[in-house]
């Protein structure tokens, strides 16, 4: 064990003195830096591999394991008016739209409504809506909950509806214009009056 020690600190001090060695009348081998002992021959020590350390630096901090907030989301988004398939029976084509959601709708939300895929207006707070002049015939209703980005959060399936607008002809025929009434109704066009019959003033034969 001694022998060990000597060797690793004869070898430790290899880079500031020369190391020499010989067997010692007991035959143990011996390390030394003094050349002139017994016949002690030179030990050729490899240089030693050094590198700069850079003071260490603050531990790696693991990123925190927390899940991003999930976004708000709703159970229940559907046009209460009018039924799917509802037939409405309007002279001027108005239609009022009214939708519910559960639960109600959240900050920075908005509600909006499309008529054959197409956007009616802004989103806004209110689930009711009011259309004016919509054609006759089928139409495709659905209603939207969309963020402060414009982005869709929830969306109705579409629905028809079935516009029924009486013409002016099956108005004038329910309701047939009387003198006063042309020009006044829209189904009594002033140009359709009929000319006033004037009176012949009556001339007795002579």
């Amino acid at each position: 064990m001694r022998r060990i020690l000597l060797c690793l600190l004869v070898l430790a001090q290899g880079a500031l003195a020369e190391v020499y060695t010989y067997v010692d009348a007991a035959g143990n081998r011996v390390f030394t830096d003094k050349p002139g002992v017994g016949n002690a021959q030179r030990v050729t020590i490899a240089p030693s591999n050094s590198m700069s350390l850079s003071p260490p630096g603050p531990a790696p901090t693991a990123p925190p394991n927390e899940a991003p907030a999930p976004a708000p989301s709703y159970q229940l988004l559907r046009i209460l008016l009018p039924e799917p398939d509802a037939s409405v029976r309007d002279s001027a084509g108005n239609l009022l739209v009214t939708a519910i959601s559960e639960p109600g709708l959240h900050p920075g939300h908005g509600y909006r409504l499309l008529v054959d895929g197409q956007v009616i207006g802004e989103p806004g707070r209110s689930p009711v809506f009011t259309l004016e002049n919509l054609d006759r015939g089928t139409h495709q209703l659905a209603v939207e909950i969309v963020d402060a980005q414009g982005r869709i959060v929830e969306r109705t399936p579409s629905q028809p509806l079935h516009m029924l607008r009486i013409s002016l002809a099956q108005k004038r025929q329910a309701n047939p214009c009387r003198r006063d009434d042309y020009g006044v109704r829209p189904e009594c066009p002033l140009k359709d009056k009929p000319a006033q019959k004037r009176d012949i003033p009556f001339v007795p034969f002579l």
